[in-house]
């Protein structure tokens, strides 16, 4: 395997876990970087300690402090930069995601496309951080919001999405007057080196520490950043297991969380569906990064007199899918992250047919070469049920697609609604009707609702993220930028009296 392209995003053979404005030497536990796409070594890692954060986030915090008193606009100039430099790298990237995340080439370009795109996004938002102005209800009264930089933001980022969640985050946080500290994957190590080391050299020696970098144990830095008071924000991309950690842990000091979970996502596929659209979007909405995105499409609801039809049509999908090396243009699915990762596979299928779901395709281990032995790849897998069965109810980062037939459209979006998480959602019909009662108020309850596309690939200028499990937090377009920030309400009296609101005398006539 060619890994010449390692050496233009700066990654050696041996590598630091910590940035702080410049690279510490670390001396913490060795992390040895494998790829899943054959289990060979990478690179390692030599891990932070607790001391390397404490020094990370001083120099974080420090660098912060003249940050925000540079105007947002020449703060969006730095950015703009930095997407030039995304823009000069996006093959070396998409090649190292595809390699360390095992994503095929295709995805690992346009996540980094994703990082370009989001800089944009906030160079324009660098002279678009609006207030308000408010009447007064006093005379001589002027009444306004705005807003402020918060601190240092806390990135805590997941495998799948190695490089564009720590971009949807850092480059609204700098736009916004913010220093960023950030925790990549374990599993991912070498993705945010590279991240880091192509922002530190746009920023250059006076703001490279506002992209501090801190790779180590959960219970030693992973602790430190949760409880540190100079970082406001945590902003947690990962599993609900992990929300549950972190949310309360971070309360517990009045910061903030912003938390992106865990999806159990659905299609809607109504019997007026254009189903040629329909299996395009469910497709790659299911089987997209082997099934390990947040908003990969996981439960299919179709109407009983489509769902035989629509059965074929996607098993002879399925069977075009190449299953290989993610670095080979003709693949379309490439391995799980790691073994774990196929062994919960593996559990779910097993117990989808103990509880009476029948597998219509898939549902094993794949057969690859020789060379890719020692990764986890999988057979995308269809799994027909009559009901939601409890296994449904679950997510299970793997490509596995549950259909389950559903008799009117109340039906099945009572069934969309009716798991813990919230996050993507998606119909297919040619009913106004229909589609704009899924996108009602007593329609699909997720963050995400979509109409004839499916639940994956989101653009970055509207607002991600989603509902009940799945957190609540909103990352990259939109308004969601003022979460990076702290609001502000201000009175002004310009005139010679002090009239008091809600028209209290205190004292005097």
């Amino acid at each position: 395997m060619n890994l010449s392209f390692l050496a233009t995003l700066g990654i050696g053979k041996t590598n630091s876990g910590a940035f702080s404005g410049t690279w510490r030497k670390t001396k913490g536990e060795t992390l040895t970087v494998r790829s899943p796409i054959d289990g060979g070594t990478i690179a390692t890692v030599t891990m932070a300690d607790a001391k390397d954060y404490a020094e990370v986030s001083k120099a974080a915090h420090e660098t912060y402090l003249r940050w925000r008193e540079l105007p947002a606009p020449k703060r969006g100039e730095y950015v703009r930069q930095i997407g030039n430099a995304f823009r000069e790298h996006k093959e070396a990237l998409g090649k190292l995601v595809a390699l360390e995340a095992g994503k095929i080439l295709q995805e690992g370009l346009g996540e980094a496309q994703e990082c370009i795109d989001i800089a944009d996004f906030a160079i324009g938002l660098s002279r678009q951080l609006y207030g308000l102005t408010i009447a007064s209800e006093r005379p001589n009264h002027s009444m306004r919001e705005t807003w402020h930089p918060i601190g240092t933001v806390g990135i805590i980022s997941a495998f799948n999405f190695p490089i564009a969640v720590w971009a949807w985050n850092s480059m609204l946080a700098l736009v916004c007057g913010d220093s960023c500290l950030w925790k990549p994957s374990l599993k991912t190590p070498l993705c945010a080196i590279a991240m880091t080391k192509i922002a530190a050299q746009v920023l250059g020696k006076e703001w490279s520490a506002l992209v501090g970098l801190v790779i180590g144990p959960d219970l030693t830095v992973g602790s430190a950043l949760l409880d540190d008071p100079k970082v406001p924000l945590i902003s947690a991309t990962g599993s609900t297991r992990m929300g549950r950690i972190v949310g309360p842990r971070v309360a517990q000091r009045f910061g903030r969380s912003l938390l992106e979970l865990g999806g159990n996502n659905a299609i809607l596929v109504l019997e007026d569906a254009d189903l040629d659209l329909a299996v395009r979007g469910i497709v790659f909405g299911a089987v997209g990064t082997a099934g390990q995105r947040c908003t990969t499409t996981r439960r299919l609801l179709v109407h009983e007199s489509i769902v035989d039809d629509l059965q074929k049509r996607l098993v002879k999908a399925y069977g075009q899918c190449t299953i290989g090396n993610p670095l080979d243009k003709k693949t379309l699915i490439g391995p799980l992250v790691d073994e774990a990762s196929a062994k919960a596979f593996d559990h779910a299928v097993a117990s989808a047919k103990e509880q009476g779901g029948q597998v219509i395709c898939g549902g094993t281990r794949a057969k690859v070469g020789k060379a890719l032995k020692n990764g986890a790849y999988v057979t995308p897998t269809i799994v027909r049920c009559k009901s939601m069965l409890p296994i449904v109810r679950e997510e299970t980062f793997a490509p596995i697609l549950y259909i389950v037939p559903i008799k009117t459209l109340d039906e099945a979006i009572a069934l969309n609604n009716d798991v813990p998480q919230g996050l993507s959602s998606a119909v297919f019909t040619r009913d106004v009707r229909a589609a704009e009662r899924f996108l009602s108020a007593t329609g699909s309850d997720c963050g995400i609702a979509n109409v004839n596309i499916g639940t994956s690939g989101a653009e970055i200028g509207g607002a991600f993220g989603g509902e009940k499990e799945t957190g609540g937090g909103r990352e990259s377009g939109s308004d969601s930028w003022k979460v990076y920030m702290r609001r502000q309400t201000s009175t002004v009296n310009w005139g010679n009296q002090l009239p008091l609101a809600q028209g209290i005398k205190f004292g005097g006539d």
